[in-house]
């Protein structure tokens, strides 16, 4: 698949193996929601989770060992975020560029940055309108400064 913003078409992408081998995972569904219920108090991403899951506790896939996503077990246990993940990093990155615009005002590239990064996060709240997002919220750099912390 191509690019949104550029010529280059990139790499797909790995792929998860078809069947996981759980054999290897030491924890059962309880002590894996208490993990990741622990891990959702440090104020941690639902992929940053999944991430620590996997590289310190050996859980290759949460999922495919409790029958739930991260997210559907964060929003069980009243976790869940405001906005989606992708939407809320995308948010960031506007907010940072938008601190270096203000410092360097001549920067075209980060002025172009930031226009594509604005136009990426208004196609991400189309998506999510009516969703997981209202049907009249709309984007705005103040908006973002009150979600982002």
């Amino acid at each position: 698949m191509a690019r949104m913003h550029s010529s280059g078409r990139g790499k797909s992408g790995s792929t998860r193996p078809a069947d996981p081998d759980l054999s290897m995972v030491n924890y059962d569904n309880e002590e894996i929601k208490d993990l990741i219920v622990k891990l959702a108090d440090e104020d941690m991403m639902p992929s940053e989770i999944g991430g620590e899951l996997r590289d310190r506790y050996g859980i290759p896939n949460v999922k495919a060992v409790t029958g739930q996503s991260i997210k559907e077990i964060m929003e069980e246990e009243e976790f869940g975020l405001e906005i989606p993940e992708d939407l809320y990093k995308l948010m960031e990155k506007a907010l940072k560029l938008n601190e270096h615009l203000k410092e360097n005002k001549k920067d075209l590239d980060s002025k172009r940055s930031m226009r594509l990064v604005e136009s990426k996060i208004r196609r991400l709240v189309n998506y999510y309108r009516g969703d997981e997002l209202p049907e009249d919220w709309k984007y705005s750099l103040e908006k973002a400064r009150l979600f982002v912390k």
